[in-house]
Protein backbone atom coordinates (compact mmCIF):
# COMPACT_ATOMS: atom_id res chain seq x y z
CA UNK A 1 0.00 0.00 0.00
CA UNK A 2 1.47 3.63 -0.61
CA UNK A 3 2.53 5.74 2.07
CA UNK A 4 -0.77 8.64 0.92
CA UNK A 5 -3.38 5.64 1.54
CA UNK A 6 -1.65 4.41 4.85
CA UNK A 7 -1.78 8.28 5.52
CA UNK A 8 -5.26 8.53 4.69
CA UNK A 9 -6.36 5.85 6.27
CA UNK A 10 -4.96 7.03 9.32
CA UNK A 11 -6.56 10.33 9.23
CA UNK A 12 -9.85 9.01 8.66
CA UNK A 13 -9.31 6.73 11.76
CA UNK A 14 -8.39 9.80 13.85
CA UNK A 15 -11.33 11.68 12.39
CA UNK A 16 -13.63 8.81 13.34
CA UNK A 17 -12.48 8.55 16.77
CA UNK A 18 -12.97 12.69 17.36
CA UNK A 19 -16.36 12.95 18.31
CA UNK A 20 -17.75 16.06 20.35
CA UNK A 21 -16.48 14.28 23.93
CA UNK A 22 -13.27 13.82 22.55
CA UNK A 23 -12.84 17.66 22.39
CA UNK A 24 -14.47 18.84 25.45
CA UNK A 25 -13.42 16.63 27.87
CA UNK A 26 -9.69 18.00 28.14
CA UNK A 27 -10.50 21.36 28.21
CA UNK A 28 -12.12 20.88 31.47
CA UNK A 29 -9.11 18.39 32.71
CA UNK A 30 -6.60 21.11 31.83
CA UNK A 31 -8.63 23.78 33.92
CA UNK A 32 -8.98 21.24 36.51
CA UNK A 33 -5.43 19.96 36.60
CA UNK A 34 -3.78 23.81 36.48
CA UNK A 35 0.01 23.08 37.13
CA UNK A 36 0.06 19.71 37.25
CA UNK A 37 -1.43 19.15 33.09
CA UNK A 38 1.95 17.16 32.84
CA UNK A 39 1.07 14.06 34.68
CA UNK A 40 -2.62 14.34 34.06
CA UNK A 41 -2.52 14.34 30.53
CA UNK A 42 -0.03 11.65 30.88
CA UNK A 43 -2.42 9.53 32.26
CA UNK A 44 -5.06 10.76 30.11
CA UNK A 45 -3.17 9.47 26.82
CA UNK A 46 -2.50 6.02 28.23
CA UNK A 47 -6.24 5.38 28.64
CA UNK A 48 -8.22 7.82 26.17
CA UNK A 49 -5.51 6.88 23.36
CA UNK A 50 -3.55 4.00 24.60
CA UNK A 51 -6.06 1.63 24.78
CA UNK A 52 -7.79 2.29 21.23
CA UNK A 53 -4.32 1.66 19.36
CA UNK A 54 -3.89 -1.26 21.12
CA UNK A 55 -7.39 -1.87 20.05
CA UNK A 56 -6.86 -1.54 16.47
CA UNK A 57 -2.92 -3.21 16.77
CA UNK A 58 -5.14 -6.31 17.93
CA UNK A 59 -7.58 -6.41 14.84
CA UNK A 60 -4.32 -5.91 12.58
CA UNK A 61 -3.00 -8.95 14.11
CA UNK A 62 -6.22 -10.94 13.49
CA UNK A 63 -7.11 -9.94 10.21
CA UNK A 64 -10.28 -10.15 10.51
CA UNK A 65 -12.60 -8.65 12.88
CA UNK A 66 -15.16 -11.52 13.99
CA UNK A 67 -11.54 -13.26 15.22
CA UNK A 68 -11.63 -10.91 18.07
CA UNK A 69 -14.61 -13.36 19.43
CA UNK A 70 -14.04 -16.64 17.65
CA UNK A 71 -12.85 -18.54 20.49
CA UNK A 72 -16.12 -17.50 22.51
CA UNK A 73 -19.51 -19.93 21.92
CA UNK A 74 -21.20 -18.52 18.99
CA UNK A 75 -24.13 -17.10 21.33
CA UNK A 76 -21.76 -15.60 23.25
CA UNK A 77 -19.86 -13.94 20.37
CA UNK A 78 -22.71 -12.66 18.89
CA UNK A 79 -24.73 -11.43 21.65
CA UNK A 80 -21.11 -9.47 22.21
CA UNK A 81 -20.79 -7.81 19.21
CA UNK A 82 -24.68 -6.42 18.94
CA UNK A 83 -24.56 -5.71 22.75
CA UNK A 84 -21.34 -3.20 21.31
CA UNK A 85 -22.41 -2.10 17.91
CA UNK A 86 -25.28 -0.76 19.17
CA UNK A 87 -24.46 0.22 22.11
CA UNK A 88 -21.88 2.73 20.62
CA UNK A 89 -23.89 3.16 17.49
CA UNK A 90 -27.89 4.33 17.67
CA UNK A 91 -28.51 3.87 20.64
CA UNK A 92 -25.86 5.94 22.67
CA UNK A 93 -23.08 7.37 20.36
CA UNK A 94 -24.54 8.10 17.66
CA UNK A 95 -28.01 10.29 19.16
CA UNK A 96 -25.39 12.08 21.38
CA UNK A 97 -23.28 13.35 18.80
CA UNK A 98 -26.63 14.63 16.95
CA UNK A 99 -27.88 16.20 19.95
CA UNK A 100 -24.29 17.71 20.71
CA UNK A 101 -24.04 18.93 17.17
CA UNK A 102 -27.08 20.98 17.57
CA UNK A 103 -26.53 22.38 21.23
CA UNK A 104 -23.20 23.69 20.56
CA UNK A 105 -23.08 24.19 16.63
CA UNK A 106 -26.57 25.33 15.90
CA UNK A 107 -28.47 25.89 18.77
CA UNK A 108 -26.42 29.60 19.41
CA UNK A 109 -27.56 31.09 16.24
CA UNK A 110 -31.23 30.07 16.32
CA UNK A 111 -34.52 31.40 18.95
CA UNK A 112 -36.54 28.33 17.95
CA UNK A 113 -36.35 24.66 18.15
CA UNK A 114 -34.88 23.15 15.24
CA UNK A 115 -33.62 19.86 16.39
CA UNK A 116 -35.95 17.75 14.48
CA UNK A 117 -34.77 19.72 11.14
CA UNK A 118 -31.43 19.85 11.93
CA UNK A 119 -31.19 16.08 13.07
CA UNK A 120 -33.08 14.84 9.46
CA UNK A 121 -30.13 16.86 7.53
CA UNK A 122 -27.69 15.54 9.59
CA UNK A 123 -28.43 11.80 9.30
CA UNK A 124 -29.36 12.56 5.70
CA UNK A 125 -25.89 13.53 5.24
CA UNK A 126 -24.37 10.76 7.28
CA UNK A 127 -26.41 8.03 5.62
CA UNK A 128 -25.10 9.64 1.59
CA UNK A 129 -21.65 9.28 2.98
CA UNK A 130 -22.31 5.76 4.78
CA UNK A 131 -23.96 4.47 1.03
CA UNK A 132 -20.45 4.40 -0.81
CA UNK A 133 -17.99 2.83 2.22
CA UNK A 134 -15.25 2.27 -0.46
CA UNK A 135 -15.00 6.20 -0.76
CA UNK A 136 -14.62 6.56 3.28
CA UNK A 137 -10.90 7.37 2.75
CA UNK A 138 -11.96 10.00 0.18
CA UNK A 139 -14.20 11.55 2.34
CA UNK A 140 -13.26 11.75 6.11
CA UNK A 141 -9.30 10.89 5.02
CA UNK A 142 -8.53 13.31 2.47
CA UNK A 143 -10.54 15.78 3.12
CA UNK A 144 -12.97 15.96 6.01
CA UNK A 145 -10.11 15.66 8.33
CA UNK A 146 -7.24 17.98 7.06
CA UNK A 147 -9.77 20.42 7.42
CA UNK A 148 -10.90 19.34 11.06
CA UNK A 149 -7.13 19.75 12.03
CA UNK A 150 -6.96 22.95 10.16
CA UNK A 151 -9.33 24.30 12.08
CA UNK A 152 -8.31 22.53 15.62
CA UNK A 153 -4.64 24.42 14.96
CA UNK A 154 -5.99 27.90 14.81
CA UNK A 155 -7.17 27.05 18.43
CA UNK A 156 -4.10 25.55 19.42
CA UNK A 157 -1.75 27.54 18.02
CA UNK A 158 -3.65 30.93 19.01
CA UNK A 159 -3.18 29.38 22.53
CA UNK A 160 0.04 28.81 22.81
CA UNK A 161 0.80 32.44 21.05
CA UNK A 162 -1.47 34.22 23.29
CA UNK A 163 -2.32 32.38 26.27
CA UNK A 164 -5.37 34.19 28.73
CA UNK A 165 -3.00 33.56 32.01
CA UNK A 166 -0.82 31.33 33.73
CA UNK A 167 -2.03 27.69 34.18
CA UNK A 168 -3.51 28.16 37.97
CA UNK A 169 -3.18 26.11 41.02
CA UNK A 170 -4.42 22.35 40.69
CA UNK A 171 -7.92 21.79 41.86
CA UNK A 172 -9.87 18.88 44.13
CA UNK A 173 -8.26 15.17 43.43
CA UNK A 174 -5.42 16.80 40.70
CA UNK A 175 -3.55 18.44 44.00
CA UNK A 176 -2.23 14.99 44.92
CA UNK A 177 -3.54 12.26 42.14
CA UNK A 178 -2.95 14.26 39.14
CA UNK A 179 -1.65 10.90 37.09
CA UNK A 180 -4.18 8.53 38.55
CA UNK A 181 -7.18 10.96 38.06
CA UNK A 182 -6.03 11.38 34.29
CA UNK A 183 -5.99 7.96 34.21
CA UNK A 184 -9.41 7.64 35.00
CA UNK A 185 -11.06 10.28 33.17
CA UNK A 186 -9.62 8.83 29.56
CA UNK A 187 -10.76 5.62 31.03
CA UNK A 188 -14.09 7.07 31.22
CA UNK A 189 -13.99 8.78 27.75
CA UNK A 190 -15.25 4.80 26.87
CA UNK A 191 -12.92 5.63 23.33
CA UNK A 192 -11.59 1.63 23.96
CA UNK A 193 -15.09 0.47 23.13
CA UNK A 194 -15.52 2.61 19.97
CA UNK A 195 -12.19 1.11 18.94
CA UNK A 196 -13.99 -2.37 18.76
CA UNK A 197 -16.38 -0.94 16.47
CA UNK A 198 -13.88 1.27 14.54
CA UNK A 199 -11.55 -1.92 13.95
CA UNK A 200 -14.18 -3.72 11.63
CA UNK A 201 -13.94 0.17 9.33
CA UNK A 202 -10.11 0.28 9.52
CA UNK A 203 -9.40 -3.83 8.64
CA UNK A 204 -12.33 -3.46 5.69
CA UNK A 205 -10.84 -0.19 4.50
CA UNK A 206 -7.36 -2.05 4.29
CA UNK A 207 -8.92 -5.04 2.52
CA UNK A 208 -10.43 -2.57 0.10
CA UNK A 209 -7.20 -1.29 -0.72
CA UNK A 210 -6.27 -4.86 -2.05
CA UNK A 211 -4.01 -5.97 1.16
CA UNK A 212 -5.26 -9.32 3.19
CA UNK A 213 -2.23 -10.95 3.80
CA UNK A 214 -1.88 -10.83 7.81
CA UNK A 215 1.37 -9.80 7.89
CA UNK A 216 1.23 -6.63 5.92
CA UNK A 217 -2.40 -6.26 7.18
CA UNK A 218 -1.10 -5.80 10.65
CA UNK A 219 2.28 -3.95 10.13
CA UNK A 220 -0.27 -1.02 8.04
CA UNK A 221 -2.60 -1.43 10.83
CA UNK A 222 -0.03 -0.20 13.40
CA UNK A 223 1.43 2.31 11.31
CA UNK A 224 -2.64 3.63 11.20
CA UNK A 225 -2.69 3.40 15.02
CA UNK A 226 0.19 5.24 15.29
CA UNK A 227 -0.98 8.15 12.96
CA UNK A 228 -4.14 7.90 15.16
CA UNK A 229 -2.14 8.23 18.34
CA UNK A 230 0.19 10.98 17.72
CA UNK A 231 -2.97 13.35 15.87
CA UNK A 232 -5.03 12.55 18.75
CA UNK A 233 -2.35 12.77 21.81
CA UNK A 234 -1.50 16.54 19.81
CA UNK A 235 -5.28 17.53 19.87
CA UNK A 236 -5.86 16.25 23.58
CA UNK A 237 -2.33 18.11 24.65
CA UNK A 238 -3.22 21.22 22.63
CA UNK A 239 -7.00 21.71 24.08
CA UNK A 240 -5.94 20.71 27.89
CA UNK A 241 -3.62 23.62 27.27
CA UNK A 242 -6.33 26.03 26.25
CA UNK A 243 -8.50 24.73 29.18
CA UNK A 244 -5.03 25.21 31.78
CA UNK A 245 -4.92 28.81 30.65
CA UNK A 246 -8.37 29.82 30.28
CA UNK A 247 -8.64 30.31 34.23
CA UNK A 248 -9.80 33.87 33.94
CA UNK A 249 -12.80 33.43 31.98
CA UNK A 250 -13.40 30.22 33.34
CA UNK A 251 -15.52 31.12 36.74
CA UNK A 252 -18.24 28.90 37.26
CA UNK A 253 -18.13 26.59 34.23
CA UNK A 254 -19.20 23.02 34.98
CA UNK A 255 -18.30 21.19 31.60
CA UNK A 256 -15.35 21.23 28.56
CA UNK A 257 -17.95 22.50 26.45
CA UNK A 258 -19.25 25.51 28.49
CA UNK A 259 -15.78 26.32 28.93
CA UNK A 260 -14.89 25.94 25.14
CA UNK A 261 -17.10 28.16 24.07
CA UNK A 262 -16.22 31.65 26.44
CA UNK A 263 -12.67 30.94 25.11
CA UNK A 264 -13.17 31.05 21.47
CA UNK A 265 -16.22 33.86 21.95
CA UNK A 266 -13.84 35.69 24.15
CA UNK A 267 -10.66 34.89 21.76
CA UNK A 268 -12.48 35.33 18.33
CA UNK A 269 -15.32 37.16 19.31
CA UNK A 270 -18.74 36.60 16.72
CA UNK A 271 -16.28 34.21 14.84
CA UNK A 272 -15.13 32.07 17.40
CA UNK A 273 -18.61 30.84 17.71
CA UNK A 274 -18.36 29.74 13.74
CA UNK A 275 -14.99 28.34 14.08
CA UNK A 276 -16.41 26.25 17.41
CA UNK A 277 -19.79 25.62 15.05
CA UNK A 278 -17.52 24.28 12.32
CA UNK A 279 -15.52 21.90 14.74
CA UNK A 280 -18.08 20.45 16.65
CA UNK A 281 -20.36 19.43 13.39
CA UNK A 282 -17.58 18.18 11.63
CA UNK A 283 -16.17 15.71 14.53
CA UNK A 284 -19.42 14.96 15.16
CA UNK A 285 -20.58 13.73 11.57
CA UNK A 286 -16.97 11.78 11.08
CA UNK A 287 -18.10 9.79 13.93
CA UNK A 288 -21.34 8.85 12.74
CA UNK A 289 -20.70 7.89 9.38
CA UNK A 290 -17.69 6.06 11.12
CA UNK A 291 -20.12 4.12 13.61
CA UNK A 292 -22.80 3.61 10.94
CA UNK A 293 -20.66 1.88 8.72
CA UNK A 294 -19.37 -0.29 11.68
CA UNK A 295 -22.67 -1.57 12.29
CA UNK A 296 -24.18 -1.93 8.77
CA UNK A 297 -20.25 -3.91 8.19
CA UNK A 298 -21.18 -6.58 10.80
CA UNK A 299 -25.11 -6.57 10.54
CA UNK A 300 -24.51 -7.28 6.96
CA UNK A 301 -21.73 -9.69 7.67
CA UNK A 302 -23.38 -11.70 10.10
CA UNK A 303 -27.17 -11.61 9.38
CA UNK A 304 -26.96 -11.24 5.79
CA UNK A 305 -28.70 -7.65 5.57
CA UNK A 306 -28.70 -5.51 2.96
CA UNK A 307 -26.08 -2.77 3.68
CA UNK A 308 -28.26 0.30 2.45
CA UNK A 309 -30.80 -1.36 3.98
CA UNK A 310 -28.81 -1.54 7.46
CA UNK A 311 -27.72 1.59 7.03
CA UNK A 312 -30.94 3.07 6.78
CA UNK A 313 -32.39 1.23 9.78
CA UNK A 314 -29.13 2.51 11.78
CA UNK A 315 -30.08 6.48 11.08
CA UNK A 316 -33.94 5.96 11.31
CA UNK A 317 -33.15 4.77 15.12
CA UNK A 318 -30.49 7.29 15.64
CA UNK A 319 -32.34 10.08 14.44
CA UNK A 320 -35.79 9.01 16.11
CA UNK A 321 -33.81 8.48 19.70
CA UNK A 322 -31.95 11.83 19.42
CA UNK A 323 -35.31 13.67 19.09
CA UNK A 324 -37.89 11.96 21.44
CA UNK A 325 -35.75 11.05 24.53
CA UNK A 326 -32.45 11.26 24.84
CA UNK A 327 -31.62 11.30 28.34
CA UNK A 328 -34.54 8.30 28.86
CA UNK A 329 -31.87 6.77 26.60
CA UNK A 330 -29.29 7.67 28.01
CA UNK A 331 -30.75 6.60 31.58
CA UNK A 332 -31.12 3.13 30.35
CA UNK A 333 -27.42 2.56 28.09
CA UNK A 334 -25.45 4.64 30.46
CA UNK A 335 -25.35 1.34 33.07
CA UNK A 336 -24.96 -0.80 30.49
CA UNK A 337 -21.72 0.95 28.56
CA UNK A 338 -20.14 1.37 31.89
CA UNK A 339 -20.44 -2.61 32.32
CA UNK A 340 -19.62 -2.93 28.49
CA UNK A 341 -16.22 -0.91 28.58
CA UNK A 342 -14.48 -2.81 30.98
CA UNK A 343 -15.37 -6.40 29.38
CA UNK A 344 -14.94 -4.91 25.63
CA UNK A 345 -11.15 -3.86 27.25
CA UNK A 346 -10.52 -7.68 28.67
CA UNK A 347 -11.58 -8.88 25.45
CA UNK A 348 -8.79 -6.86 23.67
CA UNK A 349 -6.47 -7.94 26.13
CA UNK A 350 -7.64 -11.20 25.76
CA UNK A 351 -7.14 -11.72 22.01
CA UNK A 352 -3.76 -9.74 22.68
CA UNK A 353 -2.42 -12.71 24.79
CA UNK A 354 -4.49 -15.46 22.62
CA UNK A 355 -5.41 -14.39 19.46
CA UNK A 356 -8.56 -16.11 18.04
CA UNK A 357 -7.30 -19.10 19.27
CA UNK A 358 -10.44 -21.29 19.82
CA UNK A 359 -7.93 -23.82 22.37
CA UNK A 360 -7.84 -20.79 24.92
CA UNK A 361 -12.38 -20.57 24.98
CA UNK A 362 -12.08 -21.36 28.77
CA UNK A 363 -9.65 -18.79 28.94
CA UNK A 364 -11.73 -15.84 27.06
CA UNK A 365 -14.61 -17.08 28.81
CA UNK A 366 -13.24 -16.54 32.38
CA UNK A 367 -11.95 -13.30 31.75
CA UNK A 368 -15.12 -11.92 30.20
CA UNK A 369 -17.20 -13.00 33.25
CA UNK A 370 -14.68 -11.50 35.53
CA UNK A 371 -14.60 -8.32 33.23
CA UNK A 372 -18.39 -8.20 33.75
CA UNK A 373 -18.61 -9.12 37.34
CA UNK A 374 -16.45 -6.24 38.61
CA UNK A 375 -17.08 -4.46 35.82
CA UNK A 376 -20.87 -4.11 37.13
CA UNK A 377 -19.42 -2.95 41.24
CA UNK A 378 -17.76 -0.27 39.10
CA UNK A 379 -20.64 0.72 36.93
CA UNK A 380 -23.15 0.94 40.18
CA UNK A 381 -20.26 3.22 42.15
CA UNK A 382 -20.05 5.47 38.93
CA UNK A 383 -24.00 5.96 38.92
CA UNK A 384 -23.93 6.53 42.55
CA UNK A 385 -26.12 3.46 43.39
CA UNK A 386 -23.95 1.78 45.74
CA UNK A 387 -24.89 1.62 49.74
CA UNK A 388 -22.67 3.48 51.72
CA UNK A 389 -21.51 0.51 53.56
CA UNK A 390 -20.79 -1.91 50.56
CA UNK A 391 -18.81 1.51 49.37
CA UNK A 392 -17.04 1.52 52.47
CA UNK A 393 -16.28 -1.70 52.38
CA UNK A 394 -15.17 -2.00 48.63
CA UNK A 395 -12.80 0.94 48.84
CA UNK A 396 -11.06 -0.84 51.75
CA UNK A 397 -10.51 -4.34 49.68
CA UNK A 398 -11.03 -3.93 46.74
CA UNK A 399 -7.77 -2.48 44.55
CA UNK A 400 -8.74 0.31 42.22
CA UNK A 401 -12.35 0.64 43.49
CA UNK A 402 -11.55 4.35 43.79
CA UNK A 403 -10.48 4.67 40.29
CA UNK A 404 -13.39 2.84 38.67
CA UNK A 405 -11.21 -0.03 37.77
CA UNK A 406 -12.03 -2.75 39.79
CA UNK A 407 -11.77 -5.71 36.87
CA UNK A 408 -8.45 -4.88 36.01
CA UNK A 409 -6.04 -6.52 38.21
CA UNK A 410 -8.89 -9.83 38.48
CA UNK A 411 -8.54 -9.86 34.38
CA UNK A 412 -4.71 -9.33 34.18
CA UNK A 413 -3.87 -11.52 36.94
CA UNK A 414 -6.38 -14.53 34.94
CA UNK A 415 -4.66 -14.03 31.73
CA UNK A 416 -0.70 -14.03 33.34
CA UNK A 417 -1.60 -17.48 35.20
CA UNK A 418 -2.58 -18.55 32.23
CA UNK A 419 0.31 -17.00 29.90
CA UNK A 420 3.32 -18.79 31.83
CA UNK A 421 2.24 -22.25 31.03
CA UNK A 422 1.88 -21.76 27.69
CA UNK A 423 5.00 -19.32 26.82
CA UNK A 424 7.23 -21.91 29.10
CA UNK A 425 5.97 -24.97 27.35
CA UNK A 426 6.63 -22.64 23.97
CA UNK A 427 10.18 -21.95 25.00
CA UNK A 428 10.75 -25.89 25.71
CA UNK A 429 9.47 -26.56 22.52
CA UNK A 430 11.98 -24.42 20.97
CA UNK A 431 15.08 -25.81 22.95
CA UNK A 432 13.95 -29.04 21.74
CA UNK A 433 13.91 -28.33 18.04
CA UNK A 434 17.06 -26.42 18.70
CA UNK A 435 18.62 -29.76 19.77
Amino acid sequence: MKTSDILAIGLMTFAMFLGAGNIIFPPFLGLEAGQHLLPAMGGFLITAVGLPALTLVVFGRLNDSKLLTHPLPAGVATAMWVAILTAVGPAFSMPRAVTVAYEMGIAPFVSDNCLPLFSFLFCLVTLILAFRPGKLVDYIGKVMTPMLIILLAILAIYAMVSPLALPPAPQSHFIDSALTQGLVQGYMTMDAIAAVGFGWVVIKTIHDKGVTQTKAVSRITCKVALIYAVLMGACYIALGYVGATSAPIAEGVTNGGELLTRYVAHTFGDYGQWLLAAIIIMACLTTTVGLTNACTEYYEQTFNVPFRRSATIVIIATGLIANIGLNQILAVSLPAILILCPVAIALVLTAFVYPGDKRYSAIYVTTLFTAFAFGSIDAISILGMMPVSMDHFFEQWLPLYSAHATWLLPCLSILLFCALPMYRQQANSAVSTQS
